[in-house]
């Protein structure tokens, strides 16, 4: 799943009504979630039996609503143990292996860089060599 960097994704920490639409949904992101829905962030929702997932996003004039529901087995989302409807923003590729049914508990994620963060001991060669200019 190729997504543009600006647009993010969040999954619900609890599980809603798989009969929900787009404008339920987006109420749910609004209110619940207190995140604004004309962002054209994706807004992942699964059911209750986890078999149907729903995604809401807003799409230039707009809400479009992509609708999954498996025929057989239930997706694999971790959901929050407080209770409580929230957001989790995850990446496009975890959504990916979500909805191809990959389950994302046992997986781990390798060290990659990040702009901005320089390893031991680097910055202060880095000062030290513009020191000795």
């Amino acid at each position: 799943m190729s997504l543009p960097p600006s647009v993010r994704v969040f999954v619900a920490s609890q599980p809603v009504d798989g009969r929900k639409g787009a404008d339920s949904l987006v109420a749910l992101v609004r209110c619940e979630l207190e995140h604004d829905p004309l962002t054209g962030h994706l807004y992942v929702f699964f059911s209750r039996r986890c078999d149907r997932v729903r995604v809401v996003y807003w799409d230039r004039n707009g809400f479009a609503l992509w609708s999954k529901r498996l025929e057989k087995g239930r997706f694999c989302p971790s959901f929050s143990a407080d209770g409580q409807l929230g957001a989790q923003s995850i990446e496009a590729a975890e959504l990916g292996l979500i909805l191809e049914g990959i389950e994302l508990r046992g997986a781990r994620r390798r060290p990659r860089w990040e702009p901005g963060t320089a390893p031991s001991g680097v910055a202060s060669r880095q000062i030290d060599f513009l020191r000795d200019i």
